[in-house]
């Protein structure tokens, strides 16, 4: 099998895969922000870390899988003031904020569910690792790069880039930094304009607050991160993933705060989905182009003219490479969802195709050849820097042999037995494994599939012989995903999304 190669973001350069630890893998993607539901790009970086995950386990690496959910909703972006988010959604929604922050929580598994992703190893929240949080800022304090301001703490960017080299990651030059950093509400107390937060003082309105040794106050939200990847992860790890859009200033700072406090850039490898672009445009809320899952899924939407189930989103996803830019349209969809039904059923024929009598030479020694230097390549194009791209479409090029089998356009017996059980063998491997493929059914009216249905069933079942306890227990439990029911009179049951 090939060597396994990855193209390093921090280095900018394609490197031979070496974990640190010999038959280990520590893996840290950055998770959701959970005041409010996630959408198609979030489901971009998650479905491009579970192959990742999956590929790796495939290659025999122990891996330890760390994805975070960001719970405080407090934290400091580029050309932003800090906020509030989860109390400010928390508000809006009328709503305690771990409420709102267990319904979103909630609401992201069965999403992550819909995409068949594989559950992360570790799943740690920012509001459970405050201490941790605390003691990383003391000891960067300690080291003298960061210093406090009326109860806020600030990491010190200018000095940090006097001795390190700030701005590798993301390519930004200090001297940009400094011409191009807004002039905000609060920055006065900072040193320097580019300076972030690693704690904010809480106003007395601020509803999420923990004792520090600044005074009553928040994290920023760069250090959950550094934090809970050191716990878990150790001071130095194997990889590190996300979206583009997070390299500055997330894992710029990420870096800055690791290095400071453990002296170490905190991972040996950085990987980078790209963006998901609808009809070519940016998806954002000034666009007002934004897609929440649970819309995808539903339909209802106006940029959609159908419902798509997970496996449509997940097939669409890995047709790209994932640092390529992916571009949404129904057009795209559509065609993914025809793709995967073609792909699915020529799986399912060659599942059923009769091997037992195949001889161990070839019927049709050319055709054998081809299809096995297509399945060989596989775990190249894999071990390529995770092409699922090249991949499927050596996939597909299989499709129409596997189809003439069944027609007996071909001999049964043009493929050798050995052949013919990798053949099957691979698929099974790729389309299952890897590539965390499903059957994709079509959905009638629109409705979705999965957890919801099935406890609409139940509760409708539960409903019939009046155990009206289980059935008010199954709502409340559908009200936490956001679900809200309408029964019809003839038994039918309709619900939309609060």
């Amino acid at each position: 099998m090939s060597e396994l190669k990855v193209l390093n973001s921090y280095t900018r350069q394609k490197e031979v895969f070496t974990p640190i630890t010999p038959g280990h893998v520590g893996l840290y993607v950055c998770g959701p922000t959970v005041s409010g539901e996630s959408h198609l790009g979030h489901a971009r970086p998650y479905v491009t870390f579970d192959v990742i995950y999956r590929y790796l386990m495939h290659l025999g690496y122990k891996v330890r899988y760390v994805r975070n959910i960001t719970d405080a909703g407090h934290f400091e972006e580029e050309g932003r003031e800090a906020e509030d988010k989860i109390a400010k959604k928390a508000t809006l929604e009328k709503l305690e904020p771990m409420e709102l922050v267990t319904k979103y929580t909630n609401l992201f598994h069965w999403g992550m569910k819909q995409l068949n992703n594989l559950d992360p190893s570790i799943e740690p929240t920012a509001t459970g690792h405050i201490v941790e949080q605390i003691e990383m800022i003391k000891k960067i304090m300690e080291e003298g790069y960061a210093y406090e301001m009326n109860g806020s703490v600030y990491f010190d960017v200018k000095k940090y880039a006097e001795h390190y080299p700030y701005g590798k990651l993301s390519g930004r030059v200090m001297e940009d930094l400094l011409e191009t950093t807004r002039d905000l509400e609060g920055q006065d107390e900072k040193r320097n304009k580019q300076d972030f937060a690693l704690w904010k003082a809480a106003p007395p309105e601020h509803i999420m607050r923990w004792v520090s040794p600044w005074g009553e106050g928040f994290p920023g939200w760069h250090i959950e991160c550094s934090a809970m990847s050191t716990k878990y992860l150790g001071a130095e790890f194997d990889i590190h993933g996300g979206g583009m859009d997070l390299q500055f200033p997330h894992h710029e700072s990420e870096i800055a705060q690791s290095t400071i406090c453990n002296k170490h850039v905190p991972a040996r490898y950085w990987l980078h989905n790209n963006m998901i672009t609808i009809n070519g445009r940016k998806m954002g809320k000034s666009y007002n182009n934004v897609i929440k899952l649970t819309e995808l899924f539903s339909g209802n939407h106006p940029l959609l003219e159908k419902a798509y189930t997970g496996q449509t989103i997940r097939f669409f996803i890995l047709q790209t490479h994932y640092r390529s830019t992916l571009d949404f349209s129904n057009e795209a969809l559509q065609a993914a969802e025809k793709g995967l039904k073609r792909l699915w059923e020529a799986y399912e024929v060659l599942q059923k195709l009769e091997t037992t009598g195949l001889k161990p030479t070839a019927g049709d020694a050319e055709l054998d050849a081809k299809v096995k230097t297509l399945l060989l390549e596989l775990d190249e194009f894999m071990s390529d820097d995770f092409n699922t791209a090249k991949v499927l479409a050596n996939i597909f090029e299989l499709v129409p042999v596997i189809n003439s089998i069944k027609d007996k356009h071909i001999a049964p017996d043009a493929l050798s037995a050995d052949t013919m059980q990798l053949l099957q063998q691979y698929f099974k491997l790729y389309l299952e494994e890897i590539l965390g493929l499903k059957g994709d059914e079509e959905n009638e009216d629109g409705k979705l599939d999965g957890v919801i249905g099935l406890l609409i069933e139940i509760r409708k079942e539960a409903k019939a012989r009046k155990d009206y306890a289980t059935s008010d227990k199954i709502r409340q439990q559908l009200t936490q995903l956001g679900i809200l029911l309408k029964d019809e009179k003839d038994g039918g049951v309709s619900y939309s999304f609060a």
